[in-house]
């Protein structure tokens, strides 16, 4: 299923993340500059843009591992300030980043529930309730589409494309606000892409959820997202709608220079300049 198969965001859907002006620098090192991004109520925006065009840096500020030098971040109509990623996560924004941070040798279902666990007494004890937590667990990643062997199999036994899905399970499982993907198809196979894809779609097409996106395949980003911010050297040098342009047409962009007067140049050859 493509991108065009699900009806695009509707533009009056509210806005339930601005991030204006911000820029971080690391000593001498500039990692944004002046960047402002929007993020619509259901919409599933992509971040695009080469290694260090400071894609990363901007996600940890929103998910508060970095704080920044200036700038302001409006979240659902109020000015905030993330200063540590439980913070973050304590208002709605979740993220997961390549490494995942699971628990390899613990099964599914107790990686789902990780520091939220369900507790019984018996006896005068505090016992984990595996029954529940296993069979919400079950109920949760069937209701996603999610395939695994087991619920009680260990994570380190799963492929990359089911270990990934369960970090976006245990993600989505705390009903977030906003749900941050760093990444998410980084060294999978085509199968395991695949199926990482369609739980991004079905998410997509739910609109129960805010999707930020960094990715660097471009078919992808036309796949599931719909709308592309491109970063060059710190700043977005392109906002487009992936309804009003072509994964041709974002790859001439990129290769018209990879400078911001060239690519400003080359988006306003297709009506998206900045």
């Amino acid at each position: 299923m493509s991108s065009k198969d699900i009806p695009a965001i509707d533009p009056r859907a509210p806005i339930i993340l601005e991030m204006n002006h911000i820029s971080k620098t690391f000593g001498a090192v500039t990692a944004l500059v002046d960047v402002s991004i929007k993020l619509r109520q259901g919409e599933v925006l992509a971040l695009v843009g080469d290694n260090g065009a400071g894609k990363s840096t901007l996600i940890k500020i929103l998910s508060g591992f970095h704080r920044p030098d200036s700038g302001t971040i409006i979240y659902q109509g109020k000015e905030v300030r993330f200063y540590s990623p439980r913070e973050a996560r304590a208002h709605g924004v979740e993220t997961v980043y390549q490494d995942l941070a699971l628990i390899n040798h613990l099964s599914v279902y107790h990686n789902m529930f990780v520091g939220r666990e369900y507790h019984k007494w018996i006896l005068g004890l505090k016992l984990l309730d595996n029954k529940k937590m296993r069979d919400l667990a079950r109920a949760y990643l069937d209701t996603l589409g999610i395939q695994i062997p087991s619920v009680d199999s260990l994570v380190d036994l799963l492929s990359g494309g089911q270990r990934q899905s369960v970090a976006v399970a245990r993600s989505i499982y705390s009903s977030p606000t906003i749900l941050v993907l760093d990444e998410p198809l980084a060294a999978l196979g085509v199968r395991e892409g695949a199926h990482v894809l369609g739980l991004i779609q079905n998410l997509r097409r739910q609109r129960s959820v805010s999707i930020i996106l960094i990715v660097h395949n471009y078919n992808q980003v036309f796949e599931v997202c719909d709308r592309i911010n491109f970063l060059h050297s710190g700043e977005v040098v392109l906002d487009a709608s992936t309804s009003e342009t072509s994964e041709e047409q974002l790859i001439r962009i990129v290769k018209s220079g990879l400078g911001r007067e060239a690519i400003a140049a080359a988006a306003a050859e297709i009506g998206n300049a900045m």
